[in-house]
């Protein structure tokens, strides 16, 4: 897998949201307060590639009042770039907010989005700065940018088509929601975009659910592989034995090598904030595939370990450094004595 040598290494397309979160256990219905955070789909694999090292950057398009600038400074003090950030000065300029309420067992999470009609729901072609489409080597959004509204998806899908004209690898993660859009509508519009991807992230359960297909993990990644160009296919796989206590690994195939790629799972994680996980491993995949010239099994190694660590910390952004990853990594693949506390 060729990366190109540009300036940025990733950035993505999506919509920045304001996430506001009853403290603890509490339920929204009767908080009377909210802890607020930033967070997004494609913003939050940027975070997690940048704390890695990478130079990443996020298209999007934020109110440029108080709250904009708030979430602006946020993303920026992660280290990514705001380079192709653009602003809504109209009266109606909004941000997407989401609430989230813990879950507790049997008690599962819940969301309730109020995300229409904000600032992202008017971005254009013509408003992305044409120079982003040479300037990055990988680009990354998913399908919950491509089912907002038809305007998004065409204007997702334009910048999928320039980035692929210019030599950027294209990743995109399917990231299904059955609150945006049926599987039919998903499948039908990913179908369509996925001669230009050469990444491609997709859980297992969405590629029976969503793509109709058949078999063990192994046969059904591969198969996209001999239906479209695309490089290397990763499933994450996750077990929830509560909302506090999870498992997590993930599978990988890789055309070039003709191979599949996986490692013991992470097991019993202690979770304190799901939200974010998935796109913590895609973080780590990516960091793994660019910082190394396209290695699948190195992209699963710290996909893995960047999912795991994201679900122990609250919030949607991912926290950790390549220094807390590696050292997770390592534990993992130790056998022998482990210290209890990093001191």
């Amino acid at each position: 897998m060729e990366f190109q040598n540009r300036n940025f290494d990733l950035v993505t397309l999506g919509q920045l949201l304001l996430r506001l979160s009853p403290p603890g256990n509490e339920r929204i219905a009767r908080s009377d307060s909210f802890e607020k955070n930033v967070g997004g789909a494609e913003l939050n694999v940027a975070v997690g590639a940048a704390l890695l090292g990478l130079h990443t950057g996020v298209i999007s398009k934020l109110p440029s009042h108080d709250l904009g600038q708030y979430m602006r400074a946020t993303i920026r003090s992660y280290g990514v770039s705001d380079d192709y950030f653009l602003y809504d000065d109209s009266p109606e300029a909004r941000v997407g907010i989401y609430m989230y309420e813990y879950g507790a067992y049997p008690r599962k999470p819940q969301v309730i989005y109020d995300r229409r009609h904000s600032s992202f729901f008017s971005i254009r072609p013509e408003e992305i700065d044409p120079r982003v489409y040479t300037d990055t080597k990988c680009f990354h959004t998913s399908g919950i940018t491509l089912a907002l509204s038809p305007e998004i998806r065409a204007t997702a899908i334009e910048a999928i088509k320039r980035f692929k004209e210019n030599g950027t690898l294209i990743s995109f993660d399917v990231n299904f929601r059955g609150n945006l859009w049926t599987g039919d509508e998903a499948r039908e519009t990913i179908l369509q975009i996925l001669p230009y991807v050469d990444i491609f992230f997709c859980s297992e359960s969405t590629a029976r659910l969503t793509f109709q297909k058949e078999g063990s993990c192994h046969d059904m990644i591969k198969e996209f592989t001999k239906e479209f160009p695309i490089k290397s296919v990763f499933a994450t796989q996750r077990t929830v034995h509560s909302p506090k206590l999870h498992d997590f690994s993930s599978l990988a195939y890789s055309t070039e090598d003709d191979r599949y790629y996986e490692e013991a799972p992470y097991l019993n994680i202690d979770v304190v904030d799901r939200i974010g996980s998935g796109d913590a491993y895609i973080s780590g995949a990516l960091y793994g595939l660019i910082s190394s010239g396209g290695d699948v099994r190195q992209a699963v190694v710290y996909g893995n370990a960047a999912s795991a660590m994201k679900n122990t910390i609250p919030g949607d952004l991912p926290q950790s450094d390549l220094r807390e990853i590696n050292a997770v990594i390592k534990d993992h693949y130790s056998t022998g004595f482990r210290s209890e506390m990093n001191r």
